[in-house]
């Protein structure tokens, strides 16, 4: 497990000398694309492999002409395994492709494969990927806005300072848990599947105000503030949420009769078991 030449100087900075990127959809955008636009990470240092030329294109011009990125069938697309650090962000139905397409590491050089793929264990991404060290990183896309959250798991024979690296990749734009392997899909099922189910409340909500009487516009922008404060409230007052339903809700006033349709409709239910269901998704895309 010892440090190799290509990270003894990692520890001091905090971005290699050259990333990879495999596969460079919703997720890898919201992890790159804050650390560019706070100058922690340069398009110098990136290279990406994508599956068509039409996405190439899209890429470059939404970005900018200098960002290296080449479809999957150019030949070039092997020099992205040579960068010391990958980062695997295809969907899991393709690792079995994109391993095959991967050449094997050479004897002695040290490559460290950063995993976002939902349910792919570090058992299997080793096997995958034989001779590299391997880590699960399961973020989420409020990283977009520097709000994620990251949950790591690290692979046999990841060095700290490697540890140390992929650590500094995501705590600009996310807080950072290292947890154990087996937790890793319950934490996704919450967080990076959250998202969508706390937007469908907030879309919800904000339909009921505009069936109630208030323009669209406003009552979307009533309905997003109210979720930010509530979740500032909570997080700051370090109340539990039962703690800040009950202060809300008078006596026969009308939070308690909302709340009352609420549980008569399920949603506490629902919402219990859409956690569930997509750690279990997570497992068997694994």
């Amino acid at each position: 497990m010892g440090n190799g030449d290509s990270f003894s100087c990692w520890s001091l900075i905090k971005v290699p000398p050259s990333l990879g990127i495999i596969g460079f959809g919703q997720m890898a955008k919201a992890l790159v694309t804050p650390l560019l636009e706070k100058g922690q990470l340069s398009l110098d240092h990136l290279m990406a492999v994508v599956g068509r030329s039409s996405t190439v294109e899209r890429l470059q011009a939404e970005m900018d002409q200098s960002f290296s990125c080449v479809p999957a069938d150019d030949p070039k697309a092997r020099d992205v395994w040579s960068a010391p650090v990958q980062l695997l962000s295809v969907k899991p139905q393709q690792l079995d492709v994109v391993a095959a397409a991967a050449p094997h590491c050479m004897a002695g050089q040290e490559s460290l494969l950063i995993s976002v793929l939902a349910g792919v264990s570090l058992d299997r991404l080793m096997s995958a990927f034989p001779g590299r060290q391997c880590v699960r990183a399961v973020p989420n896309t409020p990283a977009l806005v520097a709000a994620g959250l990251t949950g790591l798991a690290w692979g046999e024979g990841v060095t700290e300072t490697q540890q140390r690296w992929v650590q500094n990749f995501f705590q600009p734009v996310s807080e950072v848990f290292e947890i154990p392997e087996y937790q890793l899909d319950a934490f996704l099922a919450l967080t990076s599947s959250g998202p969508a189910y706390v937007s469908m409340i907030t879309e919800a909500m904000a339909d009921g105000a505009v069936a109630s009487g208030l323009p669209r516009k406003l009552a979307r922008h009533l309905a997003n503030q109210t979720l930010a404060g509530t979740a500032e409230l909570l997080s700051k007052r370090d109340l539990h949420p039962g703690q800040l339903k009950d202060m809300v809700s008078s006596p026969g006033g009308t939070t308690i009769t909302g709340l009352r349709q609420l549980e008569r409709a399920g949603l506490r239910s629902a919402l219990i078991e859409a956690v569930i269901v997509a750690a279990e998704r997570s497992r068997e895309l694994g």
